[in-house]
């Protein structure tokens, strides 16, 4: 698809993604599979997408930003906090390999219907669903290698750090209901080590740790 191939060539020769295990993986990654039949042909133009329940799927750089810092590696866990149309957690899951899990977690009933039949339809075997408020983590199956948010949210939430391995990575978009700063966090022996990678503009989180 020659408009999915000029962006991944734009990002690799600008540098906004360097990592050849990212952008192989939103090549293999068909998103007109996680996207509404009516913006098909809008597939891989490059701004957010209206999905189920008011919500949207991110432009796809910032989705491969976000998946580039997560610095994944085959084999990881990683945490997602909501799951939307199960596109980011799809991208995740074809770094961390068969070998690897994605857990991904979405508060909206409707979206984790949709984001559940999107990821049977492509074939993802790798993810699992679950329909719950992701701001409070998912114990069950921590601890977790990586952690990723994509929901704007006032702070993070703590109980994502408990659930967080030595090393670990959070990628988050903090700061207000109305634009955040895309912070990546790095769980060293107890102490949390922060990047700022810019300015985004995010649906707010729900839940606990969320926005009320």
């Amino acid at each position: 698809m020659q408009e999915k191939e000029q962006l991944a060539a734009y990002w690799r020769k600008t540098g906004i993604v360097k990592d050849e295990s990212v952008l192989k993986a939103f090549l293999e990654t068909p998103r007109e599979k996680f996207i509404l039949g009516q913006y098909a042909n809008e597939a891989y133009s490059d701004y957010p997408l209206p999905i189920p329940a008011g919500q949207t799927i991110s432009q796809p750089t910032t989705v491969m930003i976000m998946t580039e810092a997560l610095e994944l590696e085959p084999g990881q866990k990683v945490l997602e906090i909501g799951t939307g149309s199960g596109y980011q957690a799809a991208i995740i899951s074809n770094i961390v390999g068969e070998n690897g899990k994605v857990i991904t977690t979405e508060i909206i009933p409707e979206l984790a219907e949709f984001a559940g039949k999107n990821l049977k339809n492509a074939g993802i075997k790798n993810v699992r669903v679950i329909r719950s408020d992701g701001s409070l983590g998912c114990e069950a199956e921590a601890p977790y290698d990586r952690c990723i948010i994509t929901a704007a949210c006032p702070k993070v939430p703590p109980p994502l750090f408990k659930q967080l391995k030595n090393n670990g990575i959070i990628v988050a978009p903090v700061g207000s209901a109305w634009g955040q700063s895309m912070i990546k966090i790095r769980k060293k022996h107890g102490k949390l080590e922060t990047e700022n990678l810019g300015e985004f503009v995010f649906v707010p989180l729900k839940g606990a740790h969320g926005w009320v």
